[in-house]
């Protein structure tokens, strides 16, 4: 599968810290859920497939090393939740809640 995500992809992912990468996947992930909300599969899943492709990155970054248990368990949690049967209960306010705090903590380190 071709990075959507293509400068990202060739290292400038890796320069952001890891609040800044959670909150650039919950853009995606906030994205997949409207986009089901509204009844469109395809964008949803358009923007699932790139939450997951970030996360990734993410789990691939080695500054992230001491978090894999959390980025690998955020991935399970998230496939459950828009792949499969949500056995862990999830929900989008769930989602938005857990994402918000990290898009709110970059935005204070950034100065918005």
């Amino acid at each position: 599968m071709k990075p959507q995500h293509q400068e990202l992809a060739a290292g400038r992912w890796f320069e952001l810290s890891l609040v800044g990468q959670l909150g650039n996947i919950g853009s995606e992930v906030e994205r997949a859920i409207r986009w089901r909300a509204k009844g469109n599969a395809d964008y949803a899943r358009r923007a699932f497939e790139r939450a997951l492709e970030l996360l990734d990155l993410s789990i691939a970054d080695r500054k992230n090393r001491t978090r894999l248990k959390e980025l690998t368990r955020l991935r399970e949690g998230l496939v459950d939740y828009f792949c499969f049967d949500n056995l862990y209960g999830s929900s989008d306010e769930a989602w938005r809640k857990y994402f918000h705090s990290f898009a709110y903590a970059a935005a204070i380190h950034r100065g918005v």
